[in-house]
């Protein structure tokens, strides 16, 4: 190290955010997570033992995901070495490469990697690794916010344990809080300042979580508080609203928070809990979701969850994804919530999506099955020679407009792809058709009976 490493270091070490400098060094600073580093966890004796194997450490923004990855760098006697996916390019990961192989070879030393945003990384660049993952000569550890099935080459998770860490409890950002206030090693401490009960909970719930969102909100009121009378700095719950005044809003558009919160907004629709979907769907308006996505949502849900058992869903559905195209947001919210709570309490039925889906895979089965010739066209020239449309029943010469006659292809008669459900209108239209074929039915028989 030279003297403008060394110079760097230790700046670094004083003027560095709080978040930074308050890294836990070892697994016994470490705060949560203890469902994959207590004691009796795989990852905490791997990291005891200096036995890490290639992994993956997947979580939300301020979990400890690069925490742990420190950690382990001063405590393993490999070679550690760090890069950060959003800026990496190949030519880093050569050089890496190139210096663990000298690592191994030479030394007999074994060269851990640390990609943070891993999910960065493109399908080339994450294959580029994977020779080197698999022969051993890097150990990998990969950070992402993004879930790694979706977002890592599957032959890398393959070859890694992935462990996912969870938000921080509301308990486990206090003690944090409290160490950030009053270390005077790595902390405020030498600020002399103090931090309210009720600031310290506060801070912890709007962190949601997010430890590093909770310290910088410390580090900004102890930077910006004037001292009082008793020569202290104190942290009070008003100066703790002004230093975060929003909570943190964990939804990423294109990540797990979009498809999570959409899944459970649609299922809380589906399992008919209004208060759910309106929870939901404020969640997704709040965290800035395209209002047109939402609606479009609602109208796949309005034929898929309630179909015919309210055909009236549908309309709200179209009707509130027009009114929320020409009306805009924030009053949007309003139409968006009408909806949802309607679709919520409609009856539900999910008999139009298996008749589709059915007939669909019938389809795929057998194919384009010949439609019987009384349903062809008989008005193109030549089709009355083929005999197309000879023998058509017109439904509305005959009573109730109904008439039995072949309608599906020969092969598939008596099939059935729509069966109304007994819920809401539906209980209606089931009970309507039954009444029509019952009536044909007599029909019929009076017919043949008069006939003989």
């Amino acid at each position: 190290m030279d003297l403008f490493e060394y110079a760097s270091k230790k700046a670094a070490a004083t003027e560095s955010p709080l978040a930074a400098r308050m890294r836990p060094t070892s697994l016994d600073e470490v705060v949560g997570q203890q469902h994959i580093i207590g004691r009796d966890k795989l990852l905490y004796r791997a990291i005891k033992a200096d036995k890490i194997r290639s992994i993956i450490l997947y979580g939300p923004p301020g979990t400890g995901k690069t925490t742990l990855a420190k950690v382990i760098a001063n405590t393993t006697k490999a070679e550690f070495m760090q890069i950060n996916a959003t800026i990496a390019g190949k030519k880093d990961m050569e050089d890496v490469v190139s210096k663990a192989k000298d690592n191994l070879g030479m030394y007999q030393k074994k060269t851990i990697l640390f990609i943070d945003e891993i999910h960065r990384f493109n399908k080339g660049q994450q294959d580029y690794l994977l020779p080197f993952v698999e022969d051993g000569t890097v150990i990998l550890i990969g950070a992402t916010t993004e879930n790694p099935y979706f977002e890592v080459n599957g032959a890398l998770l393959s070859r890694s344990v992935i462990f996912e860490l969870k938000p921080l409890s509301k308990e486990d950002v206090a003690v944090l809080i409290n160490r950030a206030v009053y270390d005077k090693e790595k902390g405020m401490g030498s600020f002399d300042a103090v931090i309210d009960d009720d600031a310290v909970e506060f801070l912890s719930d709007m962190a949601d979580g997010d430890a590093r969102h909770a310290l910088n909100a410390v580090e900004l009121g102890i930077m910006t508080t004037e001292r009082s009378e008793d020569g202290k700095i104190h942290i009070t719950l008003d100066v703790a609203r002004e230093c975060i005044q929003k909570k943190v809003a964990r939804y990423d558009k294109d990540g797990d928070n979009h498809y999570d919160t959409i899944s459970a907004f649609i299922k809380s629709v589906r399992g008919s809990d209004p208060d759910a979907a309106v929870y939901y769907l404020a969640r997704m308006i709040s965290a800035g979701e395209d209002p047109k996505f939402i609606a479009r949502r609602m109208m796949v849900l309005a034929s898929e969850d309630i179909g015919n058992a309210d055909p009236q869903a549908l309309q709200v559905a179209v009707a509130a994804s027009l009114a929320v195209e020409r009306l805009g947001m924030p009053e949007g919210r309003i139409t968006l919530s009408q909806a949802a709570s309607y679709l919520a309490t409609a009856p539900k039925s999910n008999a139009a999506i298996c008749a589709i889906d059915d007939a669909m895979k019938e389809v795929e089965g057998s194919g384009n099955l010949q439609i019987p010739t009384h349903l062809q066209d008989a008005h193109y020239k030549s089709a009355s020679k083929l005999g197309h449309g000879v023998g058509y029943q017109y439904a509305h010469n005959y009573p109730n407009h109904y008439v039995k006659q072949q309608y599906l292809p020969y092969e598939l008669n008596g099939k059935e792809f729509y069966s109304p459900s007994g819920n809401g209108y539906e209980l209606k239209i089931r009970d309507h058709m039954r009444a029509l074929k019952a009536a044909e039915e007599k029909r019929l028989k009076e017919e043949q009976s008069s006939e003989e």
